[in-house]
């Protein structure tokens, strides 16, 4: 009896998907939970096993069709068995869904090259991608055994096996390469802002670039929120002084504990101090009346390699110390770099965090996540010359930039949240 493969619900919430990769083809054998597919839902993308062994008699839903949870995706059994009587695939002959090629870049470093079609290595999939990046892989010397050569994950994890050692880069020996926050150390050190590599610098002028579906989902979200909110930003700066000396007192204790102490569970203290002295800027608006969210769920805007972004969430973060703060940071960022993220991880969130300092920006206007009420970005650590005390000083300086839904909160009530912020962080710790 032949066994059906169904598109699986990956969240609560999570309704559909897109199929965005097959990695075995009609007809050839698979093992049981052996990857079979990969699908997008909801910014992430998941690599689904098989649920039997034996031969892929049919294959259902192309790549880029987007389906519900339950809808049938495949049919493994036997060679020579039959499809069930009214569950038979629709009658037309689906062909892969070729994504619109595009010219390869020869002298782009080989570990950023972005998901989609390449000339050279066909499909790369987001999470390969990701892991080759991650691992410092060059493509061109894996070999593919997915459909038509295709390189998978498997792939790749079978080649960094055979060549343990040469490719490995730590987790956090670049811990903020355009995801989180970087330290200032890396922003004035020799890693400068405008020496990152970017999947925009890959683009040839001339060419229309493929849309992934993270990409459309994206734009999707971001003209959903302009039209849904009245957006309004305003800006403060803070003196990061004490947060400074508070983590070069701290790190080495953090690290014999197993945690990296980046800025960014600072950041996230502070704002849940902002929360905690001005609940209605942890609220969502609705038909019946502004929302009040009893937990402070803090979502950090983390950057794809792929170019995409994904918003992992901290749940209850008012009962988190500093240190549970950043070891949440760490594991979430390990978890988003390495495309090991469940769609309830990105689910849930009543405030969002986002660092777009990482290439030197100072200040910006960022985008509500809906249905939050707000959304803060900090950016660049710069030390700046400032009058204290009627004395010019020189300090650690970042401005941050808070965008509120003016449905919700007016000018006062929004000032009164950042200035709780900015009082956080200077006074580190918060009261």
């Amino acid at each position: 009896m032949p066994t059906k493969v169904i598109m699986p619900k990956l969240g609560e919430s999570v309704v559909e998907g897109t199929v965005t990769a097959w990695m075995k083809k009609e007809n050839e054998v698979i093992e049981e939970f052996e990857s079979l597919l990969e699908v997008t839902t909801d910014k992430v993308t998941t690599e689904v096993p098989s649920p039997a062994a034996g031969t892929i008699l049919k294959i259902v839903a192309p790549e880029g069709e987007t389906v519900e949870a339950g809808t049938v995706l495949a049919w493994i059994g036997e060679p020579g068995d039959e499809i069930p009587e009214g569950e038979q695939p629709p009658a037309q002959d689906h062909e892969p869904h070729e994504t619109p090629d595009a010219e390869s870049i020869t002298d782009e470093p080989v570990m950023v090259r972005p998901a989609g079609r390449d000339r050279d290595l066909g499909y790369i999939s987001p999470v390969v991608a990701r892991l080759a990046r991650d691992k410092n892989v060059d493509l061109d010397k894996v070999r593919g055994t997915g459909m038509d050569s295709r390189i998978t994950k498997k792939d790749v994890l079978a080649y960094l096996k055979d060549h343990k050692g040469e490719a490995e880069i730590p987790i956090w020996e670049t811990p903020a390469d355009g995801d989180l926050f970087r330290p200032t150390e890396l922003v004035f050190g020799k890693q400068k802002p405008e020496t990152q590599p970017s999947p925009a610098s890959s683009a040839i002028p001339g060419e229309t670039l493929p849309l992934s579906p993270m990409r459309k989902r994206i734009a999707e979200h971001m003209v959903l929120s302009k039209h849904t909110s009245p957006h309004v930003t305003t800006v403060m700066e803070a003196d990061l002084s004490r947060v400074m000396a508070h983590r070069a007192a701290g790190k080495a204790e953090a690290e014999a504990r197993g945690i990296h102490l980046t800025y960014t569970a600072y950041f996230l203290a502070a704002v849940t101090a902002g929360l905690k002295a001005v609940p209605l800027a942890n609220s969502s608006w609705t038909d019946t009346g502004i929302r009040l969210h009893r937990q402070i769920n803090l979502g950090m805007a983390v950057a794809m390699p792929d170019g995409g972004l994904i918003v992992p969430v901290i749940r209850g973060a008012e009962e988190l110390s500093l240190i549970g703060l950043a070891r949440q940071v760490n594991e979430l960022a390990e978890r988003a770099r390495t495309g090991k993220l469940s769609p309830d991880e990105v689910q849930g969130g009543t405030f969002t965090l986002t660092n777009h300092g990482t290439k030197g920006s100072l200040f910006a206007t960022p985008v509500i996540n809906q249905p939050q009420s707000g959304i803060l970005g900090t950016g660049m650590i710069q030390k700046r010359v400032v009058v204290i005390d009627d004395a010019i000083a020189i300090r650690p300086m970042v401005y941050l930039s808070y965008t509120f839904d003016h449905r919700i909160l007016d000018g006062a009530s929004a000032d009164s949240f950042l200035a709780a912020v900015v009082d956080a962080l200077q006074n580190w710790p918060p009261a």
